[in-house]
């Protein structure tokens, strides 16, 4: 094993912060639970800014007046179902999905720099694999942590920080451990686990928002390398 107080570590939130996915994820499990549980509850006025998968869906029908032990045996149903549509939604929009502004840069710098690159993302498995694919990024990551090990997103830095470890045999320092989100809910999740974060402004947030929720640091978004290089060495 080693310990490297110099490696960086970085993990990157999907929707908002890597994709702008066109609204395959609403519409595929909006889908799904209408498929599964013959309703999507009140979909329309929940945001699903940084919430995992499974929270999204237990707040719709919670919302709906549906009881635990009549939601929680659905999901053996559900997810197949959501994965099914979400691949029919992506075909449908695909030409609408695409990176969100200097992704690519940032990443190939990242790598350059001899960082690694991981997910920490809401998304269970599946739709991180199929969204990222869909716009030419899923290969851009070895491991992350997804929202099928833990429906509570501030437990998933700890699987993500394991599974890195178990990727590059390396334990990174938290002060060298960046989340990069671009929700209160990404800021809040490194906070609880002692991680930096680098907020971007490329969801319904400003940067005036995620500085006032706590950010290391926060841009209007991941377009100018520079500057992103610069804001993930200020630690």
């Amino acid at each position: 094993m080693a310990t490297n107080g110099a490696a960086k570590l970085v993990l990157f939130d999907i929707d908002g912060t890597l994709v702008h996915a066109a609204g395959v994820g609403r519409a595929a499990i909006e889908g799904a639970m209408t498929e599964v549980y013959g309703t999507p509850g009140p979909i329309d006025d929940l945001p699903f800014d940084g919430m995992t998968d499974p929270q999204i869906v237990r707040t719709l029908l919670r919302a709906e007046g549906l009881s635990e032990p009549e939601i929680t045996p659905g999901f053996d149903r559900l997810w197949p179902a959501y994965a099914a549509r979400l691949e029919d939604a992506i075909d449908e929009r695909r030409e609408r999905m695409r990176p969100t502004p200097g992704v690519p840069e940032i990443l190939d710098a990242l790598e350059a720099e001899g960082a690694a690159l991981g997910l920490l993302t809401g998304n269970i498995v599946a739709g991180a694999e199929r969204k990222l694919s869909a716009v030419g990024l899923w290969r851009r990551f070895g491991f992350g942590a997804f929202g099928c090990d833990d429906a509570d997103r501030n437990r998933l830095p700890p699987i993500a920080i394991e599974r890195a470890f178990r990727h590059t045999r390396t334990r990174y320092d938290p002060g060298r451990t960046w989340i990069i989100g671009d929700t209160p809910h990404d800021i809040e999740c490194a906070r609880g686990s002692g991680l930096l974060v680098l907020g971007v402004a490329t969801g319904r947030f400003s940067v005036e928002d995620l500085r006032r929720a706590g950010a290391d640091e926060a841009l209007p978004s991941l377009r100018d390398t520079r500057r992103v290089m610069s804001a993930l060495a200020s630690a």
